[in-house]
């Protein structure tokens, strides 16, 4: 019980997430198979359709997306402040800080990781290792979805009689583009709009959220 009290935030978004992933799945599979059937095309079973490039593109392209986000979120926020909204460091706080202030080197105590404490070149790579992760996820994702996305197309380019692109000429093409694009800039709006929003609005107890009678101008405090 107390393992799940302390991680229960993880464990109820992984539970959502595979909810989500299955219905998905099951929905995509029915719509899939329609779409066959109405261009007399073979249909799949629902284990084929979980390895097919048609739900591998539905799946990888949104994740590509929502890692892009929050890697350009991480670097960014090292720079760029928000008056007032808590999920901005304080105005004072901008840049990388120092060695004090990161608790690192010198300034690392017995409790802080070893990476923190034995410097050099395992630290340059742990200081930077939650960017680093998130934008090798994003790459691996964009990557896979554009290949699922150009097997998809040339798919469709079959069953119109259409000649078959190469994977450089897919990535050129406005149809990549114009799905990408569309999930760049939901992402981008959305962690812009919350960080605005966060200045003036609250959620009482909320992580991302300021106390509740904490003045507007307040910056990066959360409560």
């Amino acid at each position: 019980m107390r393992f799940l009290r302390e991680n229960s935030l993880s464990i109820a978004f992984g539970l959502l997430f595979v909810a989500a992933l299955v219905g998905q799945s099951i929905a995509g599979y029915l719509e899939y198979n329609e779409q066959q059937l109405a261009h007399l095309q073979p249909t799949l079973g629902y284990t084929g359709y979980l390895f097919s490039s048609d739900f591998g593109q539905s799946v990888l392209e949104n994740w590509q997306s929502e890692y892009l986000q929050f890697a350009l979120f991480i670097v960014a926020t090292v720079w760029l402040v928000q008056r007032g909204s808590p999920d901005s460091k304080e105005l004072q706080r901008r840049g990388r800080e120092s060695d004090a202030e990161q608790r690192v080197g010198t300034s690392a105590d017995e409790q802080s990781p070893l990476a923190a404490r034995v410097g050099g070149v395992r630290l340059r790579v742990y200081q930077h290792s939650l960017f680093l992760v998130m934008i090798a996820i994003f790459l691996a994702s964009w990557l896979i979805q554009s290949l699922d996305g150009w097997r998809v197309y040339n798919q469709e380019q079959f069953e119109h009689r259409l000649p078959a692109v190469s994977w450089l000429g897919f990535l050129g093409s406005p149809t990549f583009w114009q799905t990408t694009l569309q999930n760049w800039q939901s992402e981008f709006l959305v962690i812009g709009s919350v960080a605005v929003f966060a200045i003036y609005l609250r959620e009482r107890g909320a992580a991302g959220s300021k106390p509740v009678g904490a003045e507007h101008d307040e910056t990066g405090t959360e409560g």
